[in-house]
């Protein structure tokens, strides 16, 4: 029986020859159709480094950017096979900008190429995706030693790599390293044993990747991901998806992981025919004996062998944006096809990419990798990392902008959240809403500084308090003498500001009260996280607009003046950016309405809510 499929990928630093190692590698097991290999000949004398040589790089660096400046820029997957086994690999690039698309090919790699450019030894690229490798579960590495040739094949310089490199990956959990000296240009020790180094006794490259043994998804326990809710008609309902781990028989008895219900499996269906039983890879349609609720997201396991379910948990993050991580910031949180919003609630440490030694941190920087703590909104049914890389990992992804900023790696819930529980009080938000005569709200007054904000909010409390109402103030400055008096004003400090101000805005609208908050809060992810916290029927966002001139103008706490002699820093609207709100509930244009007309319109829009009879 032919060997299971290996998922391998090159990676290292620029111009290692990761692209070449692939292209005369297909080469040389006679998988380049003629055709191919002609238009591969012409591009080599419009693109190639090789002179008169084909260039193989040019088989996998198909972006014309890519041709253009001699670089991998995207994931390049390619298919090939031998008598052996059946590979897929994945040729990933080595420029540090585009480290998220070297861990994208990783994610689902059996085995990872890292290739050393012989004359260079190992580069600050080759430890960064050695220890990537390390935090995605990749166990198997071929150490691969390329351009011997322009070393004279010297044993001595490859030794010398592979002792370095074995004194850096000490530690980060590999089950085997491979070195493998050769010349990818030259085919030498890739299909064909190299003459020129008769010193090196090993196998060539693919003879090792033909041997090497690869872990079984099957082994561990049955994990089904569910990516759709399967209703052609009103007599079929069967939840559609990969196996991603395990196997399954018609008759096992599984649970939806979050909300423990269970029952048995009645059909496991395909595309051509029923099985009786499934394997980890298997993409299938269970259909379940009992009409339970499971939804897209859902993660059905076996009743006796279910994943961890929390709202937090320990995980290693690879940060992917050129914007810096901060934590109490929400993104959205992807694990497989089950989404919510997340926040890093604590960053414990960042690890030196060079030393492996972990460093006191309060953010991440792009491509640097770090230990935090993670809490969702919704619970999350995982495995540790090390477990099940399919239900272990997960990336995180801006709110705005859709684009994924982060990669984790779980490594544990936090126990003492299991412990925690919401206390059931006698007295509810309803009823003491009904004591006081109106409806809670929070008011969140957004703008620059100097545009009116605390002016507007108290102007609007006093109204209020005329008319009955039950309210309080939270105003940026008075907090910071307090609840908040441990943060400064950087972009961190001011995240977490504004996410402490929303859970005790949370908690006084529950009491009842009508409460205004005076912040500039500039950015847009916290007011939205600050909208869910509180409830989006209850939350009124109000723009106060004024033009930034006018608030320098105006300048009440002389900010703006400190701002220009450098005597403050990061001062929004000078050297720190604001976000205007996009959609706001309500604008008011301090410079060109008075007190008295902003009060009444925030009091009218009050009305048409019904929070004021």
């Amino acid at each position: 029986m032919a060997a299971a499929v290996l998922r391998l990928l090159t990676c290292g630093s620029v111009d290692d020859g990761k692209s070449t190692l692939i292209g005369r590698l297909l080469h040389d097991t006679q998988l380049i159709m003629e055709d191919t290999l002609a238009s591969l000949a012409r591009d080599s004398r419009k693109h190639g480094t090789t002179g008169e040589d084909i260039d193989f790089a040019l088989l996998l660096d198909g972006l014309e950017a890519e041709r253009e400046q001699g670089i991998t820029i995207d994931v390049a997957y390619r298919f090939f096979e031998t008598p052996a086994r059946k590979f897929i690999v994945a040729d990933t690039p080595g420029h540090e900008h585009y480290t998220r698309n070297m861990a994208t090919g990783a994610s689902t790699a059996d085995l990872a190429i890292v290739l050393v450019d012989a004359r260079k030894g190992l580069l600050p690229q080759t430890r960064r995706h050695t220890r990537i490798l390390s935090l995605l579960g990749i166990r198997q590495i071929v150490l691969a030693v390329n351009k011997m040739d322009l070393v004279d094949h010297d044993a001595a310089v490859f030794r010398a790599i592979v002792a370095d490199y074995h004194a850096m990956a000490d530690g980060l959990g590999f089950d085997a390293i491979m070195p493998i000296p050769m010349s990818a240009r030259a085919g030498a020790n890739v299909a064909r044993r190299a003459a020129e180094m008769p010193w090196y006794a090993g196998p060539t490259l693919l003879e090792h990747l033909e041997t090497v043994a690869i872990a079984s998804e099957a082994a561990g326990p049955a994990r089904f991901p569910v990516q759709w809710v399967n209703r052609p008609d009103a007599d079929f309902r069967g939840f559609s998806g990969t196996l991603v781990s395990g196997q399954l028989r018609v008759g096992d008895a599984l649970v939806v992981a979050r909300s423990g219900v269970g029952s048995t499996v009645k059909r496991i269906v395909t595309a051509d025919t029923d099985l009786a039983e499934a394997r980890a890879g298997d993409a299938i349609t269970l259909v379940l004996a009992d009409e339970i609720d499971v939804s897209r997201g859902d993660l059905l396991a076996p009743a006796a062998a279910r994943p961890h379910l929390a709202q937090q948990f320990a995980a290693k993050l690879l940060w992917l944006q050129a914007d810096e991580m901060i934590p109490g910031r929400p993104y959205l949180l992807r694990a497989g096809p089950f989404t919510t919003t997340a926040t890093i609630t604590l960053l414990k440490h960042r690890i030196d990419v060079n030393s492996g030694e972990p460093s006191p941190a309060r953010t991440l920087a792009m491509n640097e990798i770090g230990l935090a703590n993670i809490d969702t909104v919704a619970p999350l049914a995982f495995d540790a990392y090390a477990d099940n890389r399919d239900t272990g990992g997960f990336i995180l992804i801006d709110r705005f902008t859709n684009q994924t900023v982060g990669a984790g790696m779980i490594l544990h819930p936090l126990r003492r959240a299991a412990n925690v529980h919401l206390q059931a009080m006698a007295v509810d938000q309803a009823q003491r809403s009904a004591l006081k005569g109106h409806q809670p709200a929070v008011l969140w007054f957004t703008g620059l500084s100097g545009s009116g904000k605390s002016t507007i909010a108290s102007a609007l409390e006093a109204r209020l308090a005329a008319l009955g109402c039950h309210t309080y103030a939270l105003d940026g400055d008075n907090v910071r003498h307090g609840l908040n008096r441990d943060l400064g004003f950087t972009d961190a400090d001011r995240v977490e500001n504004i996410r402490r101000i929303a859970e005790v805005a949370a908690l006084m609208a529950d009491a009842g009260l009508i409460t205004t908050c005076s912040f500039i809060s500039p950015f847009r992810a916290e007011r939205q996280l600050a909208r869910e916290r509180v409830g989006a029927a209850r939350f009124f966002e109000i723009f106060v607009d004024a033009p930034i001139e006018l608030c320098m103008a105006r300048d009440p706490k002389g900010l703006y003046a400190k701002a220009r002699a450098g005597e403050i820093r990061n001062f929004t609207g000078f050297d720190s950016p604001y976000e205007p709100p996009e959609a706001p509930d309500l604008t008011i244009a301090s410079a060109e309405i008075g007190l008295d007309a902003a009060v009444d319109a925030i009091i009218a829009a009050l009305r048409d809510r019904r929070i004021l009879p």
